[in-house]
């Protein structure tokens, strides 16, 4: 049952409560403290006087406060809710006039001792009022939590509508950012070997297949993600010398889960960005480790301040979405350490996310 439905039900639920409660009062409860045989004219009045309850309460509830009190017109509120109540108070009496309510109850307690005639019955003015405010206060009280509930619904739906759309621009800043850098890459290829190029072109069609299709719904496969991050490392070595060592490290089985597409491109994309030297021996290490339902990704990767003064100005678009798109998707559930080792002159990346 949906969160709405579910309000709906209570809601539905106080209200048959209430009219159960104002029922027995005036038809149960009432009638049974008087220990007399009461003449059918008291009957109709308490079926009018239900009447009007039921009539005021729905009026206060979907007029008086949405339009008055929910609007900050406290003051027009409470005048309008003193005139209803009058108004009752009046047609109450109205009622006892037309029905001859005192002459009947005064021959109904004839023998034990009536009041003189024509004595108000103060008690009851009293249990009127009680019970007319009791009948207001319980439903401005249903209307505004309901009022209060529905905007908390409208507050989550905009807030989901723009995490929805902030994920949506996130990835598609984040699709042509990768896909004009390997673009690149395999332009630098067509001067060294035409036939190497050819092979990454048909690798990055199948990889843009991923991107495009496979990722339309927002989460792909662990599986399909590893696949994906196994051929971008196999097109950027088409490139590279052998003085460049990658070491790929993945789980032997995966147990298949969703996780968001191409949430590690970015870091590893960075590790060939810089952690590569033109004429330094140089090594990346990126590791994908399952435990249940954490993942871990570890990438190290050497730094050559002559190609990157300063590494953390220059973390891109693409990782600058991933942090984003980290938080909005994984809030609570991942760990993030990304640090530089200047003795060793390395930087090393450290992801856990918790899929479930």
């Amino acid at each position: 049952m949906s969160l709405k439905s579910k309000s709906n039900t209570i809601t539905l639920l106080i209200h048959i409560l209430t009219w159960l409660v104002l029922g027995f009062l005036l038809f149960g409860y009432q009638p049974l403290t008087l220990n007399v045989e009461l003449p059918y004219q008291f009957w109709i009045k308490q079926t009018l006087v239900f009447i009007m309850l039921v009539g005021s309460f729905y009026l206060n509830a979907t007029v008086l406060v949405p339009v008055y009190l929910l609007k900050n017109r406290t003051g027009m509120y409470f005048l309008f809710a003193i005139v209803l109540i009058a108004a009752i108070y009046f047609l109450d009496a109205l009622f006892d006039r037309t029905l001859d309510m005192h002459r009947l109850m005064d021959a109904a307690f004839h023998k034990h001792g009536p009041p003189k005639r024509g004595e108000k019955n103060h008690f009851y003015d009293f249990a009127l009022l009680f019970i007319m405010a009791l009948v207001l206060g319980i439903s401005t009280s249903i209307t505004a939590i309901q009022k209060w509930q529905a905007d908390i619904r409208l507050r989550e739906a905009l807030e989901q509508d723009k995490i929805s759309s902030e994920l949506s621009f996130l990835k598609a800043q984040i699709n042509p950012h990768f896909f004009f850098n390997t673009l690149n890459n395999i332009y630098a290829l067509t001067h060294i070997n035409a036939d190497t190029s050819r092979k990454a072109i048909h690798q990055l069609s199948r990889m843009m297949r991923y991107v495009l299709y496979d990722t339309q719904h927002g989460t792909a496969l662990l599986s399909q993600e590893i696949a994906f991050i196994k051929d971008y490392i196999s097109l950027m070595q088409l490139r590279l010398t052998d003085k460049v060592t990658v070491t790929f490290n993945s789980p032997e089985t995966v147990n298949d889960m969703t996780v968001a597409p191409m949430i590690f491109l970015p870091f590893v994309e960075n590790a060939f960005k810089h952690g590569i030297s033109a004429t330094m021996p140089s090594s990346i290490l990126i590791s994908v480790e399952q435990h249940a339902e954490v993942l871990e990704l570890k990438i190290e990767n050497a730094i050559y301040k002559d190609s990157n003064p300063n590494l953390e100005e220059n973390k891109g678009i693409g990782l600058t979405n991933t942090l984003r798109r980290l938080d909005l998707l994984y809030a609570g559930k991942y760990t993030l350490d990304m640090k530089e080792d200047t003795a060793a002159n390395t930087y090393k990346v450290h992801l856990t996310l918790n899929l479930l």
